[in-house]
């Protein structure tokens, strides 16, 4: 089987990013599903409803919680401090 790295590397596009498919949840070691939907939805209401705000604000919270309590690294099963990322 090829080396996981190798995988990544040859799926991340161009400009830099990756497709969320089976393919990267396959390397990740989790079922696409699983991969930053939640962290994606709150970016997206954050992003394009700032204007209805008050209608999603407690899905929001609670979204939020929910990332919080997975510790943003459980997902994938290692730690590592967003410092390190460059975020």
């Amino acid at each position: 089987s090829q080396d996981p790295l190798l995988q990544l590397v040859s799926l991340q596009k161009a400009s830099g990013c990756w497709k969320l498919n089976a393919n990267l949840a396959t390397v990740l070691g989790k079922t696409k599903e699983e991969v930053w939907a939640s962290i994606l939805a709150l970016i997206w209401l954050h992003g394009f409803k700032m204007d209805a705000k008050e209608e999603w604000e407690l899905l929001s919270m609670k979204a939020a919680s929910w990332i919080k309590a997975q510790n943003g690294n459980t997902l994938l099963g290692c730690s590592v401090k967003k410092e390190a990322l460059g975020l």
